[in-house]
């Protein structure tokens, strides 16, 4: 089933859904076609044509609150990288291949030394690089960050696949 793109009335980007959710919206007379490429829905006595790219008649506050910091959370922002040496997950490390379950949270100011588990303080690391880190900050340990860990964006959309060419205007590609 094809996807179609829903925008605020602003032209900001709020969901990828369904065809079906995007006639029911049509027919309800809530959004309004932006594209000129279409999709075409073959109903019981008619066929339906809905653009790609649809937009809210009327604007949709959506609060912007900031994600919650989880162990997971951080791991999965780093997407399994040691901020340290960069390795991932699937790489080779001391004749093994790393798994997720190879990478621990570490927290750049230890906690021992009052390093609070904030979005800014921790940062995905492989067990070898954690332990060689130990209860010191990254300079004592004359260890270098690849990158400074930051807040996740929690208004960030997902597209995954090939994106069809009517949305990247209104996406940050």
């Amino acid at each position: 089933m094809v996807s179609v793109l829903l925008l605020n009335a602003s032209f900001e980007p709020l969901a990828v859904i369904s065809t079906r959710r995007a006639v029911s919206l049509v027919l309800r007379g809530r959004v309004e076609g932006v594209s000129g490429e279409v999709v075409t829905v073959q109903g019981a006595s008619q066929a339906l044509t809905i653009p790609t790219v649809i937009r809210l008649r009327r604007y949709v506050n959506v609060p912007r609150r900031g994600a919650r910091w989880s162990r997971r959370g951080v791991l999965r922002r780093d997407g399994y990288r040691c901020v340290y040496c960069g390795a991932q997950a699937g790489d080779l490390q001391g004749g093994r291949v790393l798994t997720r379950g190879d990478f621990t949270v570490d927290h750049i100011v230890p906690r021992s030394r009052g390093g609070k588990s904030t979005w800014s303080n921790t940062a995905c690391a492989c067990r070898a690089c954690n332990q060689r880190k130990r209860d010191r900050t990254p300079r004592e340990a004359g260890m270098k960050l690849l990158w400074e860990p930051k807040t996740p964006r929690a208004s960030y959309l997902v597209v995954s696949g090939e994106v069809p060419a009517s949305w990247k205007v209104y996406l940050r590609l």
